[in-house]
């Protein structure tokens, strides 16, 4: 069993450590043939994450790729992004025109966004650090908001993979994975936040969702240390056939 691409890694365009070529090199090294460039998207924001300037950043990106591509012709490099769900409509934070010109859409859900508007800034942000907390009784409405704000998106956009689902921000796991089944969007199995549980990926497998593994690396170094995952893949019995990165 071998995981052969890692979608999700970033650069120093979106707070990353490493270039884009860092990154490639390092793919290279630890034997992958795909790695997509996915650095977060504009409305990622705090003192230690920042996303991309402008969306129209993320075509400057395809290009140093496409060069880089000619020098690199063992891998295949793909442009892509981790854009952030920025209000409860579904709405992400890189348009459709930009979408449609890069290779891998990624999407998930992040507290630290500049969202939509206020009464999504209280719904994604606010209710998810403040009243999940403090307030046991409103988790179940939370929940529903934060997943329903993923099904809006997979309604709205042509999204390959959620990136960790549930991470912060607790998610309905059966109809988040029934709808990315329908889809045909993958959930994530992200090897750098240790939330990660068994139980999430037996619960989502059962309604046939596909998965990959992802790194999520900030660091060259970290690109293509999927080893965890793999792991965990083989403990619960995940053919392999349903991961859509391993061979």
């Amino acid at each position: 069993m071998k995981v052969f691409a890692d979608y999700h890694t970033h650069t120093r365009y979106s707070h990353g450590k490493g270039t884009i070529e860092d990154n490639v090199k390092a793919a290279i090294a630890r034997g992958l043939t795909q790695i997509g460039i996915t650095d977060h998207g504009p409305a990622s924001y705090s003192l230690h994450r920042l996303g991309v300037k402008n969306p129209e950043k993320l075509l400057d990106i395809k290009a140093e790729i496409n060069r880089l591509q000619r020098h690199y012709p063992q891998i295949e490099i793909l442009a892509g992004v981790e854009a952030n769900v920025i209000s409860i409509d579904g709405t992400i934070d890189v348009p459709y025109k930009i979408l449609q010109k890069l290779d891998k859409i990624l999407v998930g859900l992040h507290l630290m966004i500049i969202p939509k508007s206020f009464s999504d800034g209280k719904r994604l942000i606010y209710d998810n650090i403040i009243r999940y907390k403090f307030h046991k009784h409103d988790r179940e409405e939370i929940r529903y908001y934060n997943t329903l704000a993923l099904l809006n998106a997979l309604k709205r956009y042509p999204i390959d993979i959620i990136t960790h689902p549930g991470y912060r921000l607790d998610i309905d796991t059966v109809e988040l994975a029934r709808a990315c089944k329908k889809a045909k969007t993958a959930l994530e199995i992200n090897v750098s936040h240790g939330y990660l549980t068994e139980e999430f990926v037996k619960t989502a497998a059962k309604e046939g969702v596909k998965f990959v593994i992802s790194s999520d690396a900030h660091r060259p170094e970290d690109v293509g240390r999927l080893s965890v995952g793999i792991d965990l893949v083989k403990r619960i019995g995940l053919p392999k056939e349903q991961v859509l990165n391993l061979q």
